[in-house]
């Protein structure tokens, strides 16, 4: 009995030693900037910018690769919560999405928006174990019955292209206008003491 238990030991040892599992790519997160990519036409439809904000992790839309007849000032008049009439420039579309463990590459029970039509879906996020492609899939009720789109991670160098009102990296100029401060009412000094 003995020498099966060290057997069975010596076994799972090894296999945990040679077979890749979930932990070599769970510190991978989906944090960081993301393109999406027309499945017709191949071009990129869109960047996404995902932050982590105390382990609920975020997406906003951080370029848009317009049509010529698309409107570069769209807003989000279809929505039906508090992104109503946002510009889609910006636009907070996944939130959030949890790490499903610490052996896991799944981010989990966030939603995700479409602008187009402001619907709200379920959705779950999987990074690849080279950290290259999220998994963003967006479903109704149950994850099979969903839809999945393969983003591709970006290099750092691609958000000095990105407008500096969603650039996380963009440094504040200080040649920009500033708009004045407004002084708070200061307490008035009583020109005697108080009678009692």
């Amino acid at each position: 009995m003995r020498a099966k238990l060290v057997t069975a030991a010596a076994a799972a040892t090894l296999f945990s030693l040679i077979a890749p599992g979930p932990a070599v790519s769970a510190g991978l997160t989906p944090v960081g900037l993301w393109q999406a990519v027309d499945d017709d036409t191949k071009q990129p439809s869109g960047w996404f910018l995902i932050a982590n904000h105390d382990g609920v992790y975020d997406g906003i839309i951080a370029k848009m690769f317009l049509k010529p007849d698309e409107d570069p000032n769209a807003l989000c008049d279809e929505c039906k919560d508090d992104r109503h009439n946002h510009p889609w420039l910006g636009l907070e579309i996944i939130r959030g999405m949890k790490h499903e463990s610490e052996t896991s590459d799944k981010y989990i029970d966030g939603s995700i928006l479409d602008p187009r039509d402001g619907k709200v879906y379920k959705a779950m996020m999987t990074v690849t174990p080279d950290g290259q492609t999220l998994v963003v899939r967006g479903y109704i009720g149950f994850s099979l019955l969903g839809q999945n789109q393969y983003w591709t991670r970006l290099p750092d160098s691609a958000y000095s292209v990105l407008d500096p009102s969603v650039n996380p990296n963009a440094s504040v100029n200080p040649n920009a206008a500033v708009k004045p401060k407004v002084a708070a009412p200061t307490a008035r000094k009583p020109d005697s003491a108080p009678h009692r």
